[in-house]
């Protein structure tokens, strides 16, 4: 019997305990040994990297798994550089057939993402039921390739609703089990997201005339056009320089999380697992501009090493800004399935399945 009752619904937060210290080594030793593989422990280096944070993020106490084997992720690869040097060569030496290339690579693509979409989803588990992936190929290709297009000779004014619809079909059809996330998304919340950026970008592009042209006011006495002053110069350029640095990081951060956070907290609310779980999404515009912001900067003092610092940081805000209800018939659910895949005996690793996304 399905019970309705609001108070028998669980809301939870989902949780994350990475720490800094132990993501640091994982990710040290992956950069060294793939720099002596000469790129090949990257395979590897991406399936420590997603077992870690899988790990480390749990709902009610169940942690995420990666099931992933390198060697399927390694394989994908291969392939993609070597379909990359062919393409390459035949550009060079024989471009009509480079161009041929690239019209198979066009209609090739949908099965691509949806390949890739699949191997991800069917790598990752929660409470020993595996997500899916059942997008066709002939949506892949109106999504992807045709919508785009359009989008263009519209002179991109469709393509807040174009990247509306790519979200529809990624988590519509997204499966937990056999269950499938149920999503309808309005074309409004992306507009108005798509014109926050517009006029932040437009605004940006003011502020930046004004800090040149204060410059310009400042050191324009020191330098002489005629007989440019190289200590002047070097004046403007060690003070303007970072001004303009920290004012692009500055607007690209504010875009990010303007636009991130509306667009997460509206897939999320709009789309659910019936009988299952629905998500919410609390996290704050401003919080994520400032957790961007300080991201990118300590990025680039430290020369890339605070990585491993500002990705454990950015999922543990992820986390904690993330809440599920699930369903007082989820766990009943979640044990039938189960014992659904152990009976079947689902394989872990199937050598179609390869991970050929770009990334």
């Amino acid at each position: 019997m399905e019970l309705n009752t609001t108070e028998q619904i669980r809301r939870s937060q989902v949780q994350f305990s990475g720490e800094t210290g132990q993501f640091f080594k994982i990710w040290i030793v992956n950069i060294v040994l793939t720099i002596l593989t000469l790129g090949i422990y990257s395979a590897w280096a991406k399936v420590r990297t997603h077992r870690y944070f899988y790990s480390n993020t749990s709902i009610e106490g169940h942690q995420f798994t990666y099931l992933a084997n390198p060697i399927q992720i390694l394989i994908g690869r291969i392939i993609a550089v070597v379909l990359f040097i062919i393409y390459m060569g035949s550009v060079q030496f024989v471009p009509i057939l480079g161009l041929f290339i690239m019209l198979i690579a066009m209609f090739l693509m949908p099965w691509v993402i949806n390949r890739s979409m699949r191997f991800q989803n069917k790598m990752t588990s929660y409470r020993n039921v595996r997500f899916g992936f059942k997008g066709s190929y002939g949506e892949a290709f109106l999504v992807f390739i045709i919508l785009p297009v359009l989008a263009v000779f519209t002179l991109y004014l469709l393509m807040p609703w174009v990247i509306k619809k790519v979200n529809e079909y990624i988590i519509g059809n997204t499966t937990y089990g056999d269950r499938q996330i149920e999503t309808d998304l309005s074309a409004t919340d992306y507009y108005i997201a798509f014109l926050l950026v517009v006029a932040i970008s437009v605004g940006a592009m003011f502020g930046f005339g004004i800090v040149i042209g204060i410059g310009a006011a400042i050191f324009g006495a020191t330098v002489d056009t005629t007989n440019l002053d190289p200590n002047g110069l070097s004046a403007a350029m060690f003070i303007m320089g970072p001004i303009s640095a920290l004012l692009y990081v500055g607007m690209f951060s504010l875009i990010t999380g303007i636009y991130q956070s509306r667009i997460r907290a509206h897939n999320f609310t709009n789309s659910k697992i019936k009988d299952v779980v629905t998500f919410e999404s609390t996290i704050s515009e401003m919080q994520y501009t400032r957790l961007v912001f300080f991201n990118l900067i300590a990025i680039g003092l430290s020369l890339g090493l605070a990585y491993p610092w500002a990705k454990i940081r950015k999922a543990r805000y992820l986390a904690n800004g993330t809440f599920v209800e699930i369903h007082p018939n989820a766990d009943h659910i979640i044990d039938d399935m189960t014992d659904e895949k152990s009976a079947i005996g689902e394989e872990i690793a199937d050598v179609f399945d390869l991970d050929i996304a770009i990334t």
